[in-house]
């Protein structure tokens, strides 16, 4: 067996992921991505009250927070044709959209920028210098002064001295592969910080109509803020008030740093936008409606599948058709009861756990065996790429103009072709550009909200077919959405009053998954082939591809009993 580069676990990310990279030399020939632990959600979920599925759901991940509910509420929702109030979908979005901006932010300063920014070269910077190349990007940004910039290297000084980076340790500083001067590295490094700090203002939105945030609360039939301007525990002025504040401050962090930082960074490694591409293939499902989930025209995100980056051709997509969404487990370390080559769709899917892999400790995945414990999601056989690439192709294709003129902008700004999207660094790019599109939206579902409010419209719940007795015997339905990193949707079963059967197809199975029985890459996969690493032992570059998927496993376990009985408690000490 021919030794592999392998990185396990992959940092900066949400799960367990493992990359191996089948080497020529210093050039990946092949790479294989596995998800190390299981997500057994699907069985914990089964024998339960439909109406309560997204709280558990949603705990498939900590960090894509509501996606989870909200898909699963839209599944029970879909399979018993029940609608939401305009208002109930007006604060879905804005509660989705505030997801995508708080994620990609954090995403691009705290889990991506450190694979372009060195931060141990910020401190040879010049502070003055600094303020000025800040000053020239982004001239309204407040904290651009030579000051501010001293201080925060000083900040950064401190930790280098002291042998403790903290939050920026074990990372490969001084690898060649940083091309940033001094002076971009401690703005950047100033920018992560301040992100910090942000972040804990903005997410205050799912506290105010979700109850809190993390796991911000949802209910099937609407949500669960009652909007009355003259109480002090429900939706008020207040509260409106504060919404409003926060989808500025969100606006103009986006629009002064983040956008700005993008296209400073991107100008250094114009090189990464030829390669990372990979599969060529992308897909979303749509979502952010304006009239609700059975009007898909009214979607601001388009669904849709590009084959061969064919942007002329856009192919419908079916979540209920059975031979197009399928999920295979070739190379998956679970089984089918009509066997392992079977492709099943989601509602019929089956989640039996059989691992087959070594015994760990190991040194390499056994891959012409089963060595994932993620699934190989496929449409109409095809491996597809989902995420904010796939969203602004989609969106470009179909001729939305905010998204062709930011792009336009950014490929004339930074004098690259178009096909500089298909790429490592296009992808990071896109997820930017995104965040501003959805930023911008904002504003027109809020201005919505309070309109309908104005007009005497409270309502945020439909009361009808709440009782379960009032039910089919059998339903099913898909719930799906655009979550932050790519085309998320819940299947479920529903028999007397109970799930019988639930399956989750999440925005990373689509793209970390292993091959398929066709022997078909996935798009981790894909994007690695080619990458030439300048050392082996410090594989900056595969970092790089992989985080601008901006990878969440979603793999955690999950433990309960059949009876839902506690088995563990954990005490910590305040």
């Amino acid at each position: 067996m021919t030794e592999r580069v392998v990185v396990d676990p992959i940092t900066r990310i949400e799960g367990h992921l493992r990359i191996e990279a089948q080497m020529n030399g210093n050039t990946i020939e092949q790479a294989y991505s596995a998800g190390t632990m299981v997500r057994g959600i699907e069985i914990i979920l089964r024998g339960r009250d439909p109406r309560d599925a997204w709280a558990y759901a949603q705990r498939i991940c900590g960090v894509c927070t509501l996606v989870h509910g909200i898909a699963s509420v839209r599944s029970v929702e879909d399979a018993l044709n029940y609608s939401i109030p305009p208002n109930a979908q007006l604060i879905r979005n804005l509660m989705i959209a505030a997801q995508y901006v708080h994620d990609h932010v954090m995403h691009f300063y705290h889990l991506h920028a450190l694979d372009w920014v060195d931060v141990v070269s910020a401190l040879s910077a010049d502070p003055k210098a600094t303020s000025e190349l800040a000053q020239k990007i982004s001239p309204h940004w407040p904290n651009s002064t030579p000051g501010y910039f001293a201080d925060q290297q000083a900040k950064l000084k401190k930790f280098v001295e002291a042998g403790q980076l903290g939050i920026f340790a074990k990372a490969y500083w001084g690898h060649p592969a940083y091309k940033l001067p001094p002076e971009a590295n401690l703005m950047a490094v100033s920018h992560y910080l301040e992100a910090l700090q942000w972040q804990r203002d903005v997410v205050k939105l799912h506290a105010i109509f979700g109850g809190k945030n993390p796991h911000p609360n949802f209910l099937v039939g609407g949500v669960p803020c009652p909007i009355d301007l003259n109480s002090d525990s429900a939706l008020n002025m207040k509260r409106l008030s504060q919404v409003q504040d926060i989808i500025k401050k969100m606006q103009v962090f986006v629009d002064q740093v983040y956008v700005p930082d993008t296209l400073a960074i991107a100008s250094f490694y114009k090189d990464w936008f030829k390669q990372g591409e990979g599969l060529g293939n992308f897909m979303t499902y749509g979502d952010f409606p304006e009239k609700g989930m059975d009007d898909p025209a009214s979607f601001l995100i388009p669904s849709g599948v590009i084959l061969n980056r064919d942007l002329s051709k856009i192919h419908p997509v079916d979540l209920n058709a059975e031979d197009q969404i399928q999920e295979f487990v070739a190379h998956s370390w679970y089984d089918y009861s009509e066997g392992k080559d079977k492709g099943l769709h989601p509602y019929a899917g089956e989640t039996e756990l059989n691992y087959t892999g070594p015994k760990p400790p190991y040194k390499q995945l056994e891959v012409d065996q089963s060595y994932s414990w993620m699934k190989s999601p496929r449409w109409k056989g095809q491996a597809v790429e989902v995420g904010p690439l796939a969203r602004v192709l989609m969106l470009y294709a179909t001729g939305h103009e905010h998204t062709k003129a930011l792009v336009d902008y950014t490929l004339k700004y930074l004098d690259v072709p178009v096909d500089a999207l298909y790429s490592t660094l296009g992808r990071t790019a896109a997820r930017t550009l995104e965040t501003k599109i959805i930023a911008d939206k904002m504003q027109t579902w809020f201005d919505h909200l309070i309109a309908n409010i104005k007009a005497g419209d409270t309502k945020t719940f439909n009361e009808t077919l709440w009782e379960p007795s009032s039910w089919p015997s059998k339903a099913q339905g898909v719930g799906y959405m655009e979550a932050p990193r790519g085309a998320l949707a819940h299947w479920i079963v529903i028999k007397d009053q109970k799930i019988a059967n639930y399956q989750a197809v999440v925005p990373s199975t689509w793209n970390a998954g292993p091959r398929d029985g066709q022997n078909k890459a996935g798009a981790y996969e894909a994007s690695l082939q080619g990458h030439v690493l300048h050392d082996p032992k410090q594989p900056v570059e595969i970092l790089r591809t992989i985080h601008s998927f901006d990878p969440c496993i979603a793999c955690a376990v999950h433990v309960t009993d059949p009876d839902g009985e506690e088995l563990i408690k954990v005490n910590v000490q305040q």
